[in-house]
């Protein structure tokens, strides 16, 4: 990691820089992939397969009888793990779903809003380097409780065509029965086009690699919606002397893992606390598996030294991660004062990994400093909030005049004529 101490404020945005890579060859890449499975469908999709996943498919639809299958692959304890994640999961996001209430804004006329479900929601899984069954309940929960009626999930294949069980028993856990063995760019692809196999859906969720992430960007701009721009994952931990070093290494590892391209961040109140944690990284990164990733990730990661708490907040905000942890004395009193970030870990024994899996809240974030206008995801995130308006005669003739007032202020006669002219057949009656 490099280190800054106290860096100047005017040189705070060239130093919070998130690593970046050369869009100029990848979108030409990435459109090329969309256009091919646009004119090809089916047949581009195998053709892709074999190409970037070294597979050569038989089938694209996982079956839903190998969905209940995958139940007997997955160990007893990791089923037990996923199920109580699951009821945590939709515990919290359960809470999310509040009644309407309908609002009388002046007598006579009432307007309310309605929660509906969008009707075909696709999910992307990745499934390369490490198989994120986690996420199907992230994206799977809210689908469901939002009522969307179609739920298409996209996953790339293994080496051997199949799709990792873990990922094929949250889904059927989840109430997911259209699975499909498609990966990247291809995979978002065929959700937004559509294919003789794979249905087109309205919207598109999910994490992924810089092509999974391009295809989104690409096919929004063609119409198609997606949960928000995301990037590679991030953690910013703020720590000061009461941390625990051992904990902020392994939270900073447990980001640095997930892939070379992925950045931890550490603002810490003194440089012996940087010091002490860079001690603990490398004592911990013997034992990773994943250790190659998340060295590669901590080479462009940086520690800061930042002895003003205010200061230290000024500068998280700026940051905007998509995880917060604050290993810091009165840490819910500086949660108060964040107002970027994606998610807040407060406290010593508040680990991001748990937000990642079990505690309830949805690890699928703005990245990227996306979190400064993007929430993550949600129920809200599944559903589209339609609004209603009815009005009485009474209703009508009260909110009349400042009708017409403001639509011939516009010059927009016809506007102020749709309500003059009910007014009129109103006061004919009376």
């Amino acid at each position: 990691m490099q280190v800054f101490e106290e860096p100047l404020k005017q040189d705070w945005e060239a130093l919070l820089k998130r690593p970046s890579f050369d869009a100029a060859e990848l979108l030409p890449k990435v459109q090329s992939i969309l256009d091919g499975v646009a004119l090809e469908g089916d047949v581009a999709l195998f053709r892709l397969s074999e190409t970037f996943d070294q597979v050569q498919l038989k089938t694209i639809a996982i079956n839903p009888a190998m969905i209940e299958a995958a139940e007997a692959l997955v160990a007893p304890a990791l089923k037990t793990a996923i199920q109580s994640a699951k009821v945590n999961i939709e515990i919290f996001h359960q809470a999310q779903i509040k009644k309407e209430e309908k609002i009388e804004t002046m007598p006579g006329v009432w307007c309310w809003r309605k929660s509906v479900g969008i009707e075909k929601v696709g999910i992307y899984i990745p499934g390369g380097t490490a198989p994120l069954f986690s996420t199907v309940l992230m994206l799977g929960v809210p689908a469901k409780l939002a009522g969307c009626k179609e739920v298409i999930l996209c996953t790339p294949p293994r080496k051997d065509g199949t799709v990792d069980p873990a990922i094929l028993y949250a889904a059927g856990l989840v109430g997911i029965e259209q699975v499909y063995t498609i990966g990247g760019a291809q995979a978002i692809a065929a959700m937004a086009y559509g294919t003789a196999t794979v249905p087109k859906v309205f919207k598109i969720f999910g994490p992924g690699n810089q092509y999974v992430t391009a295809a989104k960007q690409l096919i929004q701009q063609q119409g198609v919606a997606i949960d928000m721009p995301a990037g590679p994952s991030e953690v910013c931990v703020y720590a000061d002397e009461t941390a625990v070093p051992a904990f902020v290494a392994a939270d900073l590892l447990s980001q640095a893992e997930h892939g070379a391209d992925s950045q931890v961040l550490l603002i810490a109140s003194n440089k012996n606390i940087v010091e002490q944690v860079q001690l603990e990284i490398e004592q911990q990164l013997v034992n990773l598996p994943r250790a190659d990733f998340a060295n590669k990730a901590l080479g462009h990661s940086k520690a800061i030294v930042i002895a003003l708490r205010e200061d230290a907040i000024q500068l998280i905000n700026a940051y905007a991660p998509e995880h917060l942890i604050l290993s810091v004395d009165n840490a819910l009193v500086v949660a108060e004062k964040i107002v970027n970030a994606g998610s807040v870990f407060i406290g010593n024994y508040s680990p991001e990994s748990v937000g990642d899996y079990a505690s309830g809240t949805n690890h699928t974030l703005p990245t990227n400093g996306y979190a400064k206008a993007y929430s993550g995801v949600s129920v809200d995130s599944f559903v589209k909030k339609i609004t209603f308006q009815q009005l009485t005669e009474m209703g009508l003739r009260n909110i009349a005049q400042t009708v017409i007032q403001m639509a011939s202020g516009e010059q927009l006669e016809a506007h102020a004529q749709a309500v003059a002219i009910r007014v009129k057949d109103i006061e004919s009656k009376m």
